[in-house]
């Protein structure tokens, strides 16, 4: 199985000029925890993430209303080819401690593999816990 047949078609992104007001808007509307980051040619450029707008921007006591999403996202994203088997991308999940994954052709956008979608599939499922546990291992729960 390819990424491209279980990948989120048509992902929800936003602009890099964009206000950090409205990435944490759209966060909020779409009840997402990170969003891509694409110019106008829907090139990928970044992920911006609601930890991204606390650390980057409110903690270092930034107006989120004239900050701009390219000043805060992160950038360097990992990404993976929509023609990759699912389990090769499962585990740089795994490997990467990653929850999303931004598909892209040509370093162009064309879709989003998370945990949620290997989750939603019976056969999958394996990978997924896999890579759950790989991601989870540095969590403390003092």
């Amino acid at each position: 199985m390819k990424v491209h047949q279980i990948m989120t078609n048509r992902p929800i992104t936003i602009g890099p000029d964009e206000p950090v007001t409205a990435a944490a808007a759209l966060l909020r509307r779409c009840n997402l925890g990170a969003v891509p980051v694409c110019d106008a040619s829907g090139r990928l450029r970044g992920m911006v993430t609601d930890r991204d707008i606390v650390v980057r921007c409110l903690a270092l006591d930034y107006d989120p209303s004239s900050t701009r999403v390219s000043e805060i996202m992160s950038r360097g994203v990992t990404t993976v080819p929509p023609d990759m088997p699912v389990a090769a991308a499962a585990e740089r999940m795994a490997r990467q401690q990653i929850r999303r994954l931004p598909v892209t052709d040509g370093g162009r956008l064309v879709g989003m593999l998370t945990l949620g979608d290997l989750a939603r599939r019976e056969e999958l499922r394996t990978e997924c816990a896999l890579a759950l546990g790989s991601i989870s291992s540095n969590v403390n729960l003092r």
